[in-house]
């Protein structure tokens, strides 16, 4: 069997970085879940992305659930959510006891579409907030979508789980919203092993969403509790991680990039494939690099051909109106989601692969053209 190249998997720094933070964290016995590396990790990351203030916690979901509370979502109102996500997206609005209306894609961003977002205002125009998600590390077309949501006079919350270090026009994705949020999951750009961060120019919402993230423990001697809390902090060990992993951030949206090319000259010339969308204003951090495909290869014949091989890859993500649990809800658009999840495919995007396992990918692929 032949070495196994994973879709995305953690690469930790050559420098050691995450071990400096790690050990000084044991040294110090800043095991408990508050510590320095916390303090600083917000900070770093606040000053990465440039916003006033951060809440580091136990997941991308955890800070989307705190967003939507912040937002002060509740029973019953009604949350724009994009159709093409993973469900981590979507399942805090039930967890606020919200309805989720998904809204389509469009081909120019594969993100929300302003069109179906327009058309989803017409007809629910009393939303309660607008969750933007920014897939694959490709930026939504945010002056569109930002002025419309202003022009209702609803929350922006940005998912930017899979784009830190994405741009939008010079802007960091994450940063135009009430709130945005990032995640640290084994798979993303850069881990924690499990994490995720809140961020807002509003240091009061941040505030508010560490006091509920700590069990909304009152200040008292005694421990009251007047709110409604969640035990969702990252662990100080955990944040040592994200510091080291933060000073390599630009390198990995560097090799993220250049995966992305490689793929890009070397199968552009196959009929039939497509890549995912480029504008003059994005410059994305290419997380996940995905093709299309309308030939007589099809998406499935690519990802059991590189499985064969030991090599990962996976379908690009089954909207969310299609899905089981999420199907009685309402769906805004006219299909352009599921044409992407019918004819996608993520291909390797590990910031460790060579241009050997590079080209072993890219050899397996052209053989399906040859036959």
């Amino acid at each position: 069997m032949n070495e196994k190249i994973f879709l995305a998997s953690p690469h930790m720094s050559e420098e050691g970085y995450e071990m400096k933070y790690i050990q000084e964290a044991f040294d110090k016995n800043w095991i408990a879940p508050l510590g320095e590396n916390i303090t600083e990790f917000e900070k770093e990351l606040a000053e990465r992305v440039n916003v006033k203030a951060a809440a580091a916690l136990s997941s991308g979901t955890a800070a989307i659930h705190l967003a939507l509370k912040g937002a002060g979502v509740g029973e019953g109102d009604i949350v724009f959510c994009p159709t093409l996500t993973f469900s981590a997206t979507a399942n805090p609005i039930i967890y606020q006891n919200s309805i989720p209306v998904f809204i389509d894609s469009d081909v120019e961003t594969w993100n929300m579409s302003p069109k179906a977002l327009e058309e989803a205002f017409e007809k629910y125009p009393e939303v309660k907030a607008v969750l933007v998600v920014h897939l694959y590390g490709l930026s939504a077309d945010m002056d569109k979508i930002m002025e419309i949501c202003k022009k209702h006079d609803v929350v922006v919350i940005e998912d930017a789980a899979e784009s830190l270090g994405t741009y939008y026009k010079g802007q960091l994705t994450g940063t135009f919203g009430d709130y945005g949020i990032f995640s640290f999951n084994g798979n993303k750009i850069i881990t924690t092993s499990g994490g995720g961060m809140l961020v807002s120019n509003n240091e009061e919402r941040i505030a508010k969403a560490k006091f509920w993230a700590t069990q909304s423990r009152d200040q008292a001697r005694h421990y009251q509790h007047s709110e409604l809390g969640f035990n969702y902090r990252m662990s100080n060990v955990v944040a040592g991680i994200g510091r080291g992993q933060l000073k390599v951030l630009d390198q990995r949206v560097e090799k993220k990039r250049y995966i992305y090319e490689f793929y890009k000259r070397e199968l552009g010339g196959l009929e039939g494939v497509g890549f995912m969308p480029s504008n003059e204003w994005d410059e994305p951090n290419c997380w996940l690099s995905c093709i299309t495909l309308s030939g007589n290869v099809q998406p499935i014949d690519v990802m059991e051909a590189l499985e064969r091989d030991n090599i990962e890859s996976r379908p690009v993500w089954k909207p969310m109106h299609l899905q089981p649990f999420f199907e009685e809800y309402d769906f805004v658009g006219d299909g352009v989601s599921e044409r992407l999840f019918e004819d996608g495919v993520c291909l390797p995007s590990d910031t460790k692969m060579t241009d050997g396992d590079l080209n072993r990918i890219v050899k397996i692929i052209k053989g399906l053209w040859i036959k």
